[in-house]
């Protein structure tokens, strides 16, 4: 009887043999922090920080969202989420709002003001993306897109 090959992941035991310009992982924190970092000093210009300006983004697409479900979107710990919520408070670019069907639960909404710093952000977010995906087709793009969200769905721990 014929054996089969070994999976490749069965085959592959160690970040060593992987590579690091193998291993997905390493590949997309690079990116992201090169992306991050690229933004970082843009938005320094506007008094914002990545957190800030990632859950002004969140919010301009879609607002009226509870805390615990932006600090999945944002992908920013609740903690820092708090601090964060409270900046942008401050600064009158969000606003928090019981639930009307549970008032323990608070939802957040983006201000008029809030949009307009968020469009201030947006050309410097868009310019970064296009940088990144220079000479990739939109086959290669639509392909990514759907690996990176088979990925999502493999490891999420959240409905959303």
């Amino acid at each position: 009887m014929e054996q089969k090959a070994p999976d490749k992941r069965e085959r592959i035991s160690t970040l060593g043999q992987i590579g690091l310009q193998q291993f997905a992982p390493y590949l997309m924190n690079r990116i992201m922090g090169r992306y991050n970092a690229t933004l970082r000093d843009n938005f320094r210009r506007q008094h914002r920080t990545i957190p800030q300006v990632r859950t002004l983004a969140v919010l301009s697409v879609m607002d009226g969202v509870t805390v615990g479900d932006l600090s999945v979107y944002t992908v920013i710990e609740q903690s820092t989420l708090s601090r964060t919520l409270d900046a942008l408070e401050g600064h009158g670019l969000v606003r928090r709002e019981p639930d009307a069907s549970d008032s323990r639960v608070r939802k957040v909404y983006l201000t008029d003001k809030g949009r307009a710093e968020f469009n201030r952000a947006w050309p410097a977010m868009h310019d970064a993306f296009e940088r990144m995906f220079d000479g990739i087709d939109d086959a290669e793009y639509a392909a990514l897109i759907g690996t990176l969200q088979k990925m999502l769905n493999n490891i999420r721990m959240h409905e959303i």
